[in-house]
């Protein structure tokens, strides 16, 4: 079971089933995208953005951008608690880990926040 402070779920049943969701969440919002695409090729600037308008658009948007960022960081995570350790770096693989970490979630959160000033008209 994970117990770290930097997991997402503090379970790594629940991090798994996460990371699933959000694929799936990515996966429908890419073939809304295309399809949007393939159906309209005259699509200019005009209607691109009267259906980013929608506020259905603007939902759909923002749950994608929060499972992008959930997913990212549950990939992060893993990556890190696996490469960045003592065993690999010795005495001081806990706190480059920690740092990384650290870096990532802010790097994340600041894409979160621009997202969602973007998706909404700010």
């Amino acid at each position: 079971m994970v117990t770290n402070a930097t997991s997402l779920g503090r379970s790594g049943l629940f991090d798994w089933l996460v990371q699933r969701v959000s694929a799936l969440v990515l996966l429908a919002y890419t073939v809304c995208i295309l399809g949007s695409l393939l159906l309209a090729p005259e699509l200019d600037y005009a209607s691109w953005r009267s259906q980013f308008d929608e506020p259905a658009m603007q939902i759909f948007s923002l749950i994608a951008l929060l499972s992008l960022c959930a997913h990212a960081w549950i990939g992060v995570w893993t990556v890190t608690t696996d490469y960045l350790n003592e065993a690999h770096l010795g005495r001081a693989g806990t706190a480059i880990r920690l740092l990384t970490q650290g870096a990532c979630a802010l790097l994340t959160l600041v894409y979160l926040l621009w997202g969602a000033r973007i998706i909404w008209g700010g």
